[in-house]
């Protein structure tokens, strides 16, 4: 059974950093993307990075140059490093993970990142 947790969010003033972790169990990285989404209040949810399971990186055009995302094999985690935040990074944090040939989405319950000074 796939489980994913995120956390790492919180308040943090525009120009600053924030790491989002996500704990993963019963992923297996070379068979599974692993990706972090977010929902901005009354927009739909959109995809901020994915790594592919052959290790292909891909980043939404918004955060491309600011936000890391990066696999931990050891600990099974999946980060996102945030940097040069703006406001309108301020979104509830998903993590997301699907079989590299499809099936079941797996979600986390989501971690919310506000930026404001």
């Amino acid at each position: 059974q796939i489980q994913l947790v995120e956390s790492g969010g919180g308040l943090v003033q525009p120009g600053g950093s924030l790491r989002l972790s996500c704990a993963t169990s019963g992923v297996t990285f070379t068979s599974y993307d692993v990706d972090w989404y977010r929902q901005a209040p009354g927009k739909e949810r959109e995809l901020v990075a994915r790594i592919h399971s052959d290790g292909f990186i891909h980043y939404a055009d918004s955060v491309k140059g600011r936000f890391t995302i990066s696999i931990d094999r050891r600990n099974n985690t999946v980060a996102l490093q945030m940097n040069s935040l703006i406001t309108d990074d301020t979104a509830v944090y998903y993590c997301h993970s699907r079989h590299r040939v499809g099936g079941v989405h797996h979600w986390g319950k989501g971690t919310l990142v506000t930026v404001s000074s």
